[in-house]
């Protein structure tokens, strides 16, 4: 047993015993399941794998510290009402934003931070990594690196754009029909679910096929796609504000039925969809990707991480990880918003802790 082997379970036996002294339960708890989890991962794929755990756990530990740097100096530069608000957010919740903040920079300042073109070619096909390409180069002899990062600008702006058509239309469609009522209710309710008993993913590939694979027609298709998940959402919370009193003391007013809809239904189902706009967005975005992944999303030669999948997947048969960079960033800001719009719902729904 090697002494790097001694000192890992040392390590990890001497934070539990301090996290018992302080009566730290959660502490405590990590440290228990970390060492029972590297205890069987070294039993049966060798010590060797020690390292790849410590060096995963080093990066989380990086990562909850930046968090709770980021939190702590936000709580110290916001006004009173924003600091008590994000002193009450989880690390979870404040990585995911740092995370989301990072892509949205990324996005914006794409062609300043990026070395070369979204289409140069720059060196040869599958050229390794170097000094002047940082992550190699892909099957035409372009910089993944700078097309990595005009992916950030290509998928995460065409999936942003989507989610807010797919909302304009459910949304607006959700509460005229919880306000209305009657035959137009029938007739909307019946309309989507026709579309929901459709496979989503074949009928995109239908669609795609037949429209041809462009940027507007993605979109649209996502957005058609999406939109009536969304409707049910609108409809089932109006649902239950439409009834209350003072939706119908407006109506006795005679207040018209879009005033109702916008100056008294639409406030009081804002938190519910804003929450729902970030999980719909995770969806959307994966969805895209693995359009793109299958040939009918963004088509080249623009930059997209799920057709950078594609392109560069011979590379793992040679026991390269570049495929896999992409494929990372996807999972990234999926996870990213999901810590986020956990938090939201938290909030919204006036839990405490």
């Amino acid at each position: 047993m090697s002494w790097f082997t001694l000192a890992f379970f040392a390590v990890l036996i001497l934070g539990g015993v301090i996290a018992g002294m302080l009566q730290r339960r959660g502490p405590l708890l990590l440290m228990f399941v970390l060492l029972c989890v590297s205890g069987l991962a070294a039993m049966m794929m060798g010590p060797g794998v020690l390292k790849s755990i410590s060096i995963g756990a080093g990066i989380l530990a990086a990562a909850a510290g930046i968090s709770y740097m980021v939190r702590e100096s936000l709580a110290l530069l916001l006004p009173e009402g924003g600091a008590r608000l994000i002193k009450t957010a989880p690390l979870t919740a404040v990585f995911g934003m740092l995370v989301i903040a990072v892509y949205i920079l990324t996005a914006v300042f794409a062609p300043a931070i990026a070395p070369y073109g979204e289409a140069e070619v720059v060196g040869a096909s599958f050229q390794p990594a170097d000094e002047t390409m940082l992550l190699g180069g892909d099957q035409l002899g372009r910089d993944l690196f700078s097309r990595l990062i005009f992916g950030a600008r290509n998928t995460v702006g065409i999936a942003l754009v989507t989610t807010a058509i797919a909302f304009v239309i459910g949304t607006l469609t959700g509460l005229i029909a919880a306000s209305m009522g009657g035959w137009v209710d029938q007739i909307l309710g019946r309309i989507v679910d026709t579309l929901l008993a459709i496979p989503q993913l074949i009928f995109a590939l239908l669609l795609l096929t037949i429209t041809g694979p462009s940027v507007r027609n993605l979109t649209l298709v996502i957005a058609l796609l999406y939109a009536p998940l969304i409707f049910r959402l609108a409809r089932a919370v109006a649902g239950g504000i439409v009834v209350m009193d003072y939706i119908e003391a407006a109506r006795l007013r005679g207040e018209r039925t879009w005033y109702v809809i916008m100056k008294e239904v639409l406030p009081n189902v804002t938190a519910p969809l804003a929450a729902e706009f970030g999980l719909r967005f995770c969806f959307v975005f994966l969805a895209i990707s693995a359009l793109s992944f299958l040939g009918l999303g963004i088509q080249p030669p623009t930059a997209d991480w799920g057709s950078m999948v594609r392109e560069n997947a011979t590379l793992i048969s040679f026991g390269a990880i570049t495929p896999l960079i992409p494929a990372a960033a996807i999972a990234l800001l999926t996870v990213a918003v999901n810590f986020v719009v956990d938090w939201m719902l938290h909030i919204s729904s006036g839990l405490k802790e």
